[in-house]
């Protein structure tokens, strides 16, 4: 489990008490969870020993170098259907295959090219919205995971968007998910997670496993 979109050193412990593997910061200047690199180097040292994964969309090489001298063990990358293969071929090859943590914005009638699954061993998959790089806080389109999790098991896939305390089960029951992203369905404010809902979704996973 992925807990998204940490702000503070007090939400990164409160999501480490809550279960989460992997904590998450985001660096898109247009969510509301944004933080500028300066801040969370700021934070850094007072964080829980759990890996950190950089959000970032669309990068360039200057700024995916910057990410990875600030510690960061994963790189998620938001971009586009249409984005070029050559630019997806640079950012395989700057962040490394294992390293990244690939998140298509798939429109719904798009399957997943082919030809990309060779760039990354993980992909991460959001519910779609035209104008947004994922936290809509809507959900995704389950059916399309848990086909593309069947049909590609050799790679990791993360389900994400929109996924709360209460639909947790459903969800991982639609999709047979194994591996989960959760953001806005644990908080009080964008950027504020709720303690008593990461606890909440804590024991929802307990009961599923």
């Amino acid at each position: 489990m992925k807990i998204c979109g940490l702000t503070t050193v007090e939400d990164a412990w409160s999501a480490a008490t809550a279960g989460a593997d992997f904590l998450g910061f985001i660096f898109h200047p247009a969510s509301p969870r944004h933080l500028t690199l300066d801040q969370y180097r700021s934070m850094a040292a007072a964080l829980p020993a759990l890996p950190k994964v950089a959000v970032i969309v669309e990068p360039t090489r200057e700024e995916l170098a910057r990410l990875w001298q600030a510690g960061f063990e994963r790189i998620q990358l938001h971009c586009r259907f249409e984005t070029p293969l050559d630019h997806l071929q640079a950012w395989s090859a700057a962040t490394g295959v294992d390293r990244l943590w690939l998140a298509p914005k798939l429109p719904p009638a798009e399957e997943l090219p082919p030809h990309w699954l060779p760039l990354a061993r993980t992909f991460l998959l959001d519910a779609y919205h035209a104008e947004k790089f994922g936290g809509t806080g809507q959900t995704g389109d389950w059916e399309k995971f848990r086909r593309l999790q069947a049909q590609h098991a050799q790679h990791d896939w993360i389900l994400s968007g929109g996924l709360t305390p209460d639909n947790l089960a459903a969800a991982i029951a639609a999709t047979d998910a194994r591996f989960i992203d959760v953001n806005s369905g644990v908080e009080s404010a964008p950027g504020k997670k709720d303690g008593a809902k990461l606890r909440a979704l804590n024991a929802a996973l307990e009961k599923i496993s």
